[in-house]
Parts: structure tokens; C-alpha cells; sequence
């Protein structure tokens, strides 16, 4: 019953109830609090954790000590649990969440939340991507603590191309495809893929629990002989750094393939890509080795070393006719100066004559019956292509070398082989993308604890775990039930980002009805007919958010 006491406010959902909801279905604060045991506090860790990932998703770009100002406008009960209130998540309360993460293991924590996860919407997890990046901090940072176990914040390679600023590293582990992230692991800024790869791959195997073999899928950068001895335990497929020596001699034997119609010894691996299988064991290890040619790469590599080809020529025409108008004192010494100037050509070779120069020595007439003598020498000639160097670029191009450690073709075929590989770049490195991007808390990398900046990252892969979840079961629930949503211009879509659903989401209220001090009632504001088939579509918890049963 409405009355003159009746009071009204709304507060801000949007996305956030998608968010939560996702947070709910995988069980995160409880999965979170499990691990962290009882500790006493009003807020617990788990709860914690899922406000930051809540703020983090929720694209607002506040460092984590504005969280309660994040929430000011929010139903903070709703999203996060009965009882909790925005005062409650300040900095004190989500630092010291924070440092009970790092203490219970933030790689241990991310991967117990994600393998439930994968086990609650029944995710394969047959084939592993792994990789690395990293993550650049601004301003200025002073570590005032020394962990044991924690990282160390240095300066080292960076992918960012940032060698100025201090950094930390994070190894990266996705599922095939659904680029859900496995594990996450927070590293010092001076680790390089070389080394941390394996180690990566030991621990992360430890916690598998499958009897299903699986395969780790890298880049180059785990190639190496130390390395693939080292992982003899365990299934890889990564490509092989076409610097060896092993590689050249393959390549070489392999034969041309763009100009055959039919490639003897070729085979179509997967639509646009053949190969041809060859055995190694480079490092002691027995592999299957698959030389892939890409036509596509062949056309578009074909293209840029024209291009290429055309400016060395043009440089190599202009220090040949440079050192032509030179006069030299003797023969060795004009051989010398062309032989300095043609060891920087790539592609180009000299074909050139040294001739002496005719003259008398002095100006004026010469005496009559006086014979000229050698006055110096100089360059003539021609620059002309290294034949036998661009049949070897020829012999090159289009092709890679993909690499397996599993024999047994009807096991791992090359077809599985190529397409996990390919699929390295719209896996991990989305992930990558996502954590760096400018709308994510990345830059917010501010804490000057080296064992808050770990926790900070776990939690940063718990937003990355939950949007890929949302994005893929929204994908799956689309397609599964034969509809659509619209995408930025109004066309159906059934692979819409989250990205682009959160925006869809904007301006949706939580109205609450207080009487007596008393919440009384809660109406959400704005829903639309698509909003209600996205929530519906993402399943009971999130559905329960917008649309609350009777």
C-alpha cells in the first residue's frame, strides 16, 4: 500500500546485473571464500574480489580507492550480496581482500574459480593457448616491501614498446576457440617466454585433472631445445623458428609450390593451406613436422618483397653510380671501395670493370710525341640480382613449420594442428587485448606492493574470465534457439560482442520502494523486449536480476 510515507530513489544497474549474475553462475565469491577460509570480515573475501571485478567491467575507469564512489548510485546488495553496502568496499576493506588473495596463492585462486567455471558450462579444454605479455606501470613506484614470492617490478622487454617505463609480465593460458582464460600468472618484468614457458606449463599441468591428453599451444618463443626436453611430459603444438638449421634444409626440400598446379607431395590441410609432413628430432625429441604453404601469405609476401626488392635495387644503383665518378689510386683500392659499399646490398650483386684513367699529369697541350700514362682507375659496370639468393626467399615464402610432439596422427591430425595454431592469435591474445585496453582498470596498476599488484592482476583475469563466459554463452544460447539480436547498425547478429551489449544496457534503473525505513518493493526501469530475451538468454541468475519471480 502506497501512503504519504512512501519514499522512492533509483538506483544505476545497466550491464551490471549481467555481470553479477555470470559472477553467481561460476560461483566466484564462493569459490574465492572457500580457498581464503573464515577470516571475520564484514565483507568478505570473495565478495570483494567480485566488487572489483564488478567495477572493472563496469568500463568507468576509477582506481580502486573510488570504488565506493563506483557504487554510490548502485543497489550494492543486488550485485554483490544482502547486507553489503558502497561504504563497506573502500580501500582498506578491498586492500586487505587483496592481500588475503596473494596469501592464498592469486595463480591457485584464478585457477579454482576457472575450472569450475569450465566445468559449469561444460567447456573443452583439450587444447591449451598460452602466452605471455606485458603490463607497463606510469609514474613513478617505489617497492616499500619485499615479499618472498612476489615479483619483482623492473624494467625489461616490452612488448608495448615502453623500455622506459618499469613493468610486470603475465602468462596467459586460454581454452581453444571459447578463449576462456585457464590461468593466469603474475611474473617479474624481466622474465622472458624463453624460460617462463615451461614452468608455466609444469604447474598448470599439475592442477589438470582430465584423463583426456592435451596440448599446449605456443609460439615460437617455446621452440628450443632446452625447452622441448623439458616438456617431454606433456603435448605441444608450436612453430619452428625458421633460423634453424634443421628448418632451411626442410624448407629447401620441400620444393615450390605456388607455381604447380598440383604440388607433388603436397596435401590440403585445411581450406587455403597444403603441407607436407616431414620427421625430426631436433633436441633428441621425435616430432611431426608440417611445412603449411598459404597461397594468400604467398601473394601478399610476393607484394611487399617487390616492393622491397625495387628500393634495394634503387640504393644499389645510387652507390654504383656514386663511385663511379670516383678516381682511385690503384686497382685493389677500387675493388675495396666496391666491395665495402655491395656487402650491405641484401639482394644485389656488382658486375663491374675497373679501368685505368689515360692522362698527362698536367694541364694545357701535352709535348708532341709524349705518351699518357695511368693517372687512376675507375669503377663501370652494372648491378644485377643474387639469382641463387631469391630462389632460397622464393622457396621461403608462403610457408611455416608447425611442430608436434605427438606421433600419432589420428590422435592430433594436421588439420587440429594448423587450425589451433592459427587460432593462437583470436585466443590469448584477445585476452591481451581486452586486459589492455584503455576502458579496463589496466592502468590503474598503481599499488606499490608488489603482492597487491599480483592480486590486482588475478582479479583483473577473474573480469576477463567473466565477460568471455557471458560473450560465449550468449553466442551459444543465440544460436542453439535460432535468433537474433541487433548489432551497432540494427543488423541481426548471433555473435554480438559483450562489448556492445553492455552499451545496450545503458540507462536500465532499479527503482526501490521504501516505506518505514523498509525496502517494500524493487521495479526495473527501461527493460526492453531485447533486454529481456539477452537476460533470459544468459540464464537464471542473471535472468533473476532484471526480471525477479513472483
Amino acid at each position: 500500500m502506497i501512503t504519504a510515507k512512501t519514499k522512492y530513489r533509483t538506483e544505476r544497474i545497466d550491464h551490471l546485473g549481467i555481470v553479477s549474475g555470470i559472477c553467481q553462475e561460476i560461483g566466484l565469491a564462493e569459490t574465492i571464500d572457500k580457498q581464503i577460509g573464515e577470516n571475520g570480515r564484514q565483507v568478505s573475501v570473495g565478495q570483494a574480489a567480485q566488487a572489483m571485478v564488478l567495477n572493472g567491467l563496469g568500463f568507468a575507469s576509477r582506481a580502486l580507492y573510488l570504488t565506493p564512489e563506483f557504487y554510490r548510485n548502485k543497489p550494492v546488495d543486488v550485485l554483490i550480496g544482502e547486507g553489503i553496502t558502497a561504504e563497506m568496499l573502500n580501500d582498506d576493506s578491498l586492500g586487505d581482500g587483496l592481500d588475503r588473495m596473494y596469501e592464498a596463492g592469486v595463480t591457485e585462486l584464478f585457477a579454482e574459480v576457472a575450472a569450475r567455471a569450465c566445468a559449469h558450462y561444460g567447456i573443452e579444454t583439450r587444447l591449451h593457448h598460452l602466452d605471455s605479455s606485458s603490463f607497463h606501470l606510469h609514474g613513478e613506484y617505489e617497492s616499500v616491501e619485499s615479499d618472498e614470492g612476489a615479483i619483482t617490478v623492473t624494467q625489461g622487454y616490452s612488448r608495448d614498446h615502453r623500455p622506459d617505463l618499469k613493468q610486470v609480465v603475465v602468462s596467459l593460458v586460454t581454452t581453444h576457440q571459447a578463449a576462456i582464460p585457464t590461468w593466469l600468472e603474475a611474473l617479474s618484468g624481466n622474465s622472458d617466454d624463453k624460460s617462463s614457458f615451461p614452468r608455466t606449463v609444469a604447474a598448470y599441468q599439475k592442477q589438470l585433472v582430465s584423463d583426456e591428453a592435451s596440448y599446449f599451444v605456443a609460439d615460437s618463443a617455446l621452440y628450443s631445445q632446452a625447452n622441448i626436453q623439458q616438456l617431454s611430459t606433456v603435448f605441444w603444438v608450436t612453430r619452428v623458428p625458421l633460423t634453424l638449421k634443421s628448418a632451411k634444409q626442410v624448407l629447401a626440400a620441400s620444393g615450390a609450390v605456388a607455381a604447380q598446379l598440383e604440388p607433388e607431395g603436397w596435401e590440403e590441410i585445411i581450406p587455403g593451406y597444403q603441407g607436407r609432413e616431414y620427421g625430426s628430432i631436433y633436441g633428441g625429441v621425435k616430432q611431426r613436422w608440417w611445412v603449411i604453404f598459404s597461397q594468400a601469405a604467398y601473394d601478399r609476401e610476393s607484394k611487399t618483397f617487390a616492393r622491397q626488392l625495387a628500393k634495394a635495387e634503387a640504393k644499389a644503383q645510387a652507390a654504383l653510380a656514386k663511385l663511379e665518378k670516383e678516381t682511385f689510386a690503384c686497382q685493389p683500392d677500387a675493388e675495396q671501395a666496391m666491395a665495402k659499399a655491395a656487402a650491405k646490398w641484401r639482394y644485389h650483386r656488382p658486375v663491374i670493370q675497373v679501368e685505368p684513367v689515360l692522362g698527362y699529369g698536367q694541364r694545357g697541350r701535352p709535348a708532341k710525341g709524349r705518351k699518357p700514362t695511368i693517372q687512376g682507375y675507375r669503377i663501370t659496370g652494372e648491378v644485377v640480382v643474387k639469382a641463387a639468393r631469391l630462389a632460397e626467399l622464393e622457396q621461403k615464402r608462403g610457408k611455416f613449420i608447425i611442430a608436434t610432439n605427438q606421433l600419432q596422427a589420428e590422435k592430433l591430425s594436421a588439420a587440429e594442428m594448423l587450425s589451433a595454431y592459427k587460432d593462437q592469435g583470436v585466443t590469448v591474445e584477445r585476452g591481451f587485448r581486452f586486459l589492455k585496453d584503455p576502458m579496463f582498470f589496466a592502468d590503474s596498476l598503481f599499488l606499490k606492493k608488489p603482492s597487491r599488484l599480483m592480486a590486482l592482476l588475478m582479479v583483473m583475469g577473474l573480469s576477463l574470465l567473466v565477460y568471455a563466459l557471458a560473450e560465449r554463452q550468449l553466442r551459444q544460447a543465440l544460436e542453439k534457439n535460432d535468433q537474433t539480436i541487433p548489432d551497432q547498425v540494427g543488423k541481426p547478429t548471433q555473435r554480438p560482442t559483450m562489448r556492445r551489449v553492455f552499451q545496450m544496457f545503458e540507462g536500465i534503473d532499479l527503482l526501490i520502494i521504501v516505506l518505514a525505513g523498509q525496502i517494500v518493493g524493487r521495479q526495473v526501469l527501461n527493460l526492453r523486449p531485447v533486454h529481456e530475451q539477452i537476460v533470459t538468454l544468459l540464464g537464471p541468475a542473471v535472468k533473476n536480476i532484471y526480471i525477479p519471480p513472483d
